[in-house]
């Protein structure tokens, strides 16, 4: 009976060992409510985000929103005293301005009578080649205008040149007051520019196929000519049309016949000299590249009248400098 009692205890013991231990239904419904994430609830406050996890609480700004930049208008006067002079082709130059009614009232009080007689003129001066100071230039001529007007297309009849336009008053004693001056603005030729270098020369064929033969028609040809003078006439007038181009350019046209002599005589300005290699050359105030040597070369197309062409050398320390001014005039009768 002993025995019997000890292996009955050695059993219960190995049954209490490996048995799991007893839990009260009240504290299992506590774990199993912890093992589940508490509720994330979200609120907006000022533009931001809220985010309550638990008892800790999270802020995220809101990224802003784009705003949409509304379109600005060009106000139709800038209210100072202005006139700008640009270049439309070879011919043809475009002027705008505008004056104050502040001016305008100025000069009424001082030319007084006067100031109600006088005719608003543009008057454009030639100023090629040459630091205008407003009594130099080679020639000038007048344009009367409205009293309303604030621009104007000008006809200078003047490949090549340079010019400078005033905007002012005719009195009717013939003198004339300048309210504003514009810039000076350059002008393009009707052909090849005159400037050559042998870095562009080309063969005279490729030159008759790309400028001014027509469609495909030899430097010989008179159709050729006539294509071209009556592209100038017609493109710079502004009178040209896609309708003027095509009838221009259909082959199956027959040119009117024109006489064939004819003559034409073109002067050239070159101006060449050297320095130094590492020096820097400005002719009329633009650098210009040097060879290697320090030699360089420019040709200028030589029109009727003055013309001045300063030339000036500096030194690569900038401290020693050469101006040579060569000054050239021109009559053709």
């Amino acid at each position: 009976m002993a025995i019997l009692r000890k292996i009955k205890a050695k059993i219960k013991k190995v049954s209490q060992v490996k048995r799991k231990p007893k839990i009260a239904r009240g504290s299992l419904k506590k774990i199993k409510a912890a093992k589940v994430a508490p509720p994330v609830e979200k609120k907006e406050i000022m533009g931001q985000q809220e985010t309550a996890i638990g008892k800790t609480k999270f802020y995220t700004a809101e990224a802003p929103r784009p705003t949409r930049a509304m379109p600005q208008e060009l106000p139709e006067l800038y209210g100072q005293d202005k006139i700008v002079l640009q270049v439309r082709d070879p011919r043809w130059i475009h002027a705008y301005w505008e004056v104050t009614s502040q001016t305008y009232e100025k000069l009424r009080n001082q030319l007084k009578d006067e100031f109600y007689r006088a005719r608003r003129i543009l008057r454009v001066y030639d100023v090629s080649q040459i630091i205008f100071n407003g009594n130099n230039a080679h020639r000038f001529f007048d344009i009367q205008i409205g009293d309303s007007s604030t621009n104007w297309y000008i006809d200078t009849n003047g490949p090549g040149r340079s010019w400078c336009v005033d905007l002012g008053l005719l009195l009717p004693d013939g003198r004339f007051i300048t309210i504003v001056r514009s810039n000076t603005v350059s002008m393009p030729i009707e052909g090849p520019s005159w400037v050559t270098d042998e870095e562009w020369l080309i063969p005279d064929d490729m030159f008759a196929r790309l400028y001014g033969m027509g469609f495909g028609l030899g430097k010989s040809s008179p159709i050729g000519k006539a294509w071209q003078e009556r592209i100038k006439r017609e493109l710079f007038s502004g009178s040209l049309s896609s309708a003027g181009i095509s009838s221009v350019a259909s082959p199956t046209k027959k040119a009117p016949a024109e006489r064939k002599f004819w003559m034409v005589v073109n002067t050239e300005l070159i101006v060449y000299g050297a320095t130094e290699p590492d020096a820097k050359v400005y002719v009329q105030d633009k650098q210009i590249n040097l060879r290697h040597d320090g030699t360089f070369s420019m040709r200028f197309a030589l029109p009727d009248g003055k013309q001045v062409i300063p030339v000036k050398a500096v030194s690569s320390d900038n401290k020693e400098e050469r101006k040579i001014t060569p000054i050239v005039t021109k009559e053709t009768k």
